[in-house]
């Protein structure tokens, strides 16, 4: 996508804080929240199930894209055709990180076999509900945005860290996909696709409900990660000893 102006730059500037309070709420209230941050070795249960879902997650973000697209060609063909280039962008980042689990002998056959956390169903379901019920793809362009924002601002300390102690081959897949969407400038283009969608106060006040809801559900998949890997081989050390 083209580098354009941005549009209401002060509306950007108070989301931009929102998500922010949303990044601190995460590392306080998440288990495990900090564990890519600052671990000094890395759970690598926690990081392969986490890197699988991310996999899972951009596949089933295609099919809602596809939607998103299909109502700008019906009211907005120049926004069309912009989303279009972003989802061209980001379609198939799934293998840079189908690259890094393969190099930590994770086979692609065990991603695409796994079941995806409820968080993650519950999240494409939501889409399709605002979509139907809404109207507009607001929500699932917010949740581009709200992953393009966080994404930059903690990923690249995230990797800086990992990259420490896995070693830089094992999450060049990570870093490609988050040095593309910076060089890209995809906050920005996401943010003008995001404002074609929000005309009114009211516009403005859902999209701020949306993006509490994201919170919740990105929340909610974090916690289970951890549920899944972490408390689980907690819980089996403790039943052995």
């Amino acid at each position: 996508m083209s580098q354009a102006e941005i549009i209401r730059p002060e509306l950007r500037k108070q989301i931009d804080d929102l998500l922010d309070g949303y990044i601190k709420r995460f590392y306080q209230e998440v288990p495990y929240a900090a564990h890519f941050l600052s671990a000094t070795d890395v759970d690598m249960p926690y990081y392969k199930r986490h890197t699988i879902e991310t996999i899972l997650r951009i596949r089933r973000k295609r099919t809602i894209d596809a939607h998103a697209i299909r109502y700008f060609t019906l009211h907005d063909p120049v926004t069309a055709k912009e989303w279009a280039e972003y989802t061209d962008d980001e379609m198939l980042h799934d293998k840079l990180f189908l690259a890094d689990l393969a190099r930590l002998g994770v086979p692609s056959d065990e991603v695409y076999s796994t079941d995806p956390f409820l968080a993650t169903k519950l999240l494409n379901g939501y889409f399709l509900y605002c979509l139907e019920f809404e109207g507009t793809p607001l929500a699932a362009i917010a949740s581009s945005y709200f992953l393009e924002y966080t994404t930059r601002k903690t990923q690249p300390h995230w990797l800086d860290n990992l990259e420490k102690v896995l070693g830089a081959d094992e999450v060049r897949g990570a870093r490609t996909h988050v040095n593309y969407d910076i060089d890209e400038d995809h906050t920005g283009d996401v943010w003008n696709t995001l404002m074609s969608l929000v005309s009114s106060e009211e516009d403005v006040e859902r999209l701020r409900g949306h993006f509490e809801h994201l919170y919740k559900l990105f929340a909610m998949y974090f916690t289970e990660a951890y549920e899944a890997t972490r408390a689980q081989e907690a819980k089996l050390a403790k039943a052995s000893a």
